[in-house]
């Protein structure tokens, strides 16, 4: 049992840890207090502590504070500053890069941590046994890079073709302890390492926190990993809080009210519908404050599963053919678009604090968002004509569109339980296409089971979720935006293009990638843009404007639109101050 209550300063000096490397890496936040309890409420458990094979956000929650990174990427700024690494280069070549890690660093149990440790992480992500959603980011025309140790402080990295996005790609890959999983990758288990079961002594890393506890259903604890190799300008080491916490709640009407008793520290997702009840607490008690950080880059969208594959066990179709043939169809996707009614979703949903959107990527994203892309204005005359125009009419007077084979149009819908927000936006839909004649069953499902639908078995219909945080560049979305891509929601893992769309996006997505000149590739990428908005693999509703409530006993916050988290993105720098 912890004898401290949230946000109370613990007493007690702080475990003294392993020498500093040569040199530390001096963070340059404003000097803090050391001790307390950061606590943040999540959705759901996480499915793995392993970064590699993970491919959904309760599982990032976590392993974000357990592993360091070569460099590390300022959100603010958006500049990629020193981590593990403290200094690198590249050749004249753009293809040759050289990274020098610092002497002395050591994991978590006080191993060495070396170059051994960076040449294995990529073998693992290089790896055809091992599962990994990023792997677009780390290959320039479908090859691998060349990781080379020179010597225990420094590697070499080559890559095919210059890489646009390498210091940002390879830089912020988590690096792994060869000397705790190198066993399980030869043993062909590294997917199921750092499970969840796996004891707190046993999940070794090199970020600023370490694993506590974890119960399943109610909580993830984590610890100060007193090791870590940063420290503040007046030499204290990072981060300054002793302990961080993630508790489990069903919904988002749950984690408001936990905040709002104090129970939580930071509420990163606070709902727009929100906002006016919090500022008048917030007045009220003095207790907390409440930010406006603008349009974010989170942009929700629901999609068809146009999978045309087999089920690996039943031998049938993952999707049922009648429905796919409409799923399959541009001009199916474009109307259903149009039957949106964007503007009452943020009239209702969002109390007039969110934006209709309709591209790939926010208004958040300037530096790369496309102009002219297709507007889908709420039109369901547009909605209907285009649907006549591939067969699909009420055929008999009854209120419902049929094929042409006298097939009722009807789907299941899906989204996550626990998500107010989502489950709001998901009965406008239902209630929209209902108005065009479409019968919508609409289901929740608990949060892995839909992700485990959605990325192995494939077996749902039509699913409303969102894409938020990452990076800016648009090589942060290859695993979405190519076809073999883990995240191509619509239709993942393709062996091959399966339309020439998605091979035209293929082509373009690779040409950014290794194209230097910011003109040229931008104007790749907004061919990309442009595809997705004629095409609607992903049909999109609106962009919330972010708002975060924090603790005012909480210092040195960076909050950031450009960050799924908002204001823990850097969490070993926040303490409480003194009362």
């Amino acid at each position: 049992m912890l004898l401290f209550v949230s946000g109370k300063p613990a007493e007690g000096a702080a475990p003294a840890g392993a020498a500093l490397p040569v040199p530390p890496l001096v963070n340059d936040c404003a000097p803090g207090i050391r001790g307390g309890r950061l606590v943040l409420s999540t959705f759901g458990d996480p499915k793995t502590f392993n970064p590699i094979a993970s491919n959904e956000g309760t599982s990032e929650d976590i392993y974000r504070f357990i592993f360091a990174s070569l460099l590390t990427l300022d959100l603010p700024s958006q500049k990629m500053l020193p981590g593990l690494a403290h200094k690198w280069s590249v050749a004249a070549d753009q293809k040759t890069w050289t990274f020098k890690l610092r002497e002395g660093l050591v994991w978590s149990d006080g191993k060495p941590l070396t170059t051994d440790d960076v040449v294995f992480t990529f073998k693992v992500i290089y790896d055809p046994d091992v599962p990994n959603p990023a792997i677009d980011l780390l290959k320039v025309d479908g090859k691998p890079f060349v990781v080379t140790k020179l010597d225990d402080l420094t590697v070499q990295v080559v890559t095919p073709e210059p890489c646009a996005p390498f210091e940002e790609n390879v830089g912020s890959i988590p690096i792994l302890p060869k000397h705790i999983l190198a066993g399980k990758l030869a043993e062909k288990k590294f997917v199921s390492a750092y499970g969840v079961d796996t004891p707190p002594e046993g999940l070794v890393g090199s970020g600023p926190f370490k694993l506590k506890q974890y119960k399943a259903g109610e909580f993830t604890l984590l610890e100060r990993n007193p090791n870590y190799f940063v420290v503040d300008k007046a030499g204290t080491r990072l981060p300054y809080v002793d302990y961080l916490m993630y508790q489990v709640v069903p919904d988002m009407n749950a984690m408001s009210l936990r905040f709002l008793k104090g129970e939580n520290d930071l509420y990163e997702f606070l709902r727009p519908d929100e906002v006016e009840r919090f500022k008048s607490e917030a007045a009220k008690t003095g207790r907390f404050q409440v930010k406006e950080l603008g349009i974010g880059l989170e942009r929700g969208f629901f999609w068809f599963n146009l999978n045309t594959n087999l089920n690996a066990k039943t031998g049938k179709p993952v999707v049922d053919p009648k429905k796919l043939a409409w799923f399959r169809q541009q001009k199916f996707r474009q109307a259903i678009a149009h039957a949106v009614d964007r503007p009452s979703i943020v009239k209702s949903v969002y109390a007039g604090r969110a934006q209709a959107n309709f591209g790939y990527i926010t208004a958040a994203n300037k530096k790369w968002l496309a102009s002219g892309l297709s507007e889908y204005a709420f039109d369901p005359a547009r909605a209907r004509a285009l649907l006549k125009e591939i067969g699909i009419q009420d055929r008999n007077g009854n209120g419902i569109l049929e094929d042409a084979q006298g097939n009722e149009i009807e789907f299941t819908f899906n989204t996550n339980t626990g998500n107010n927000t989502r489950d709001k936006i998901a009965i406008f839909i239902q209630a929209d296409l209902k108005k065009l004649g479409i019968k919508v069953n609409y289901q929740p499902i608990e949060f892995n089971t839909l992700i485990t639908r959605i990325n192995d078995t494939y077996e749902y219909e039509c699913v409303l979720l969102s894409l938020g945080g990452g990076s800016t560049d648009p090589s942060s979305s290859m695993n979405v935006l190519k076809s073999d891509g883990y995240t191509h929601e619509w239709f993942p893992k393709q062996k091959s293009p399966v339309t020439d769309w998605e091979a035209r996006m293929d082509k373009l997505m690779d040409e950014q990638h290794k194209t230097l000149d910011f003109a040229k590739r931008k104007a790749l990428f907004d061919e990309v843009q442009q595809i997705m908005s004629s095409q609607v693999p992903l049909i999109y509703t609106v962009s919330p404007i972010s708002y975060v409530a924090v603790r005012n006993e909480i210092a040195n916050l960076r909050p950031s639109v450009l960050s799924y988290y908002r204001v823990s993105w850097n969490a070993e720098e926040l303490y409480f101050r003194k009362k």
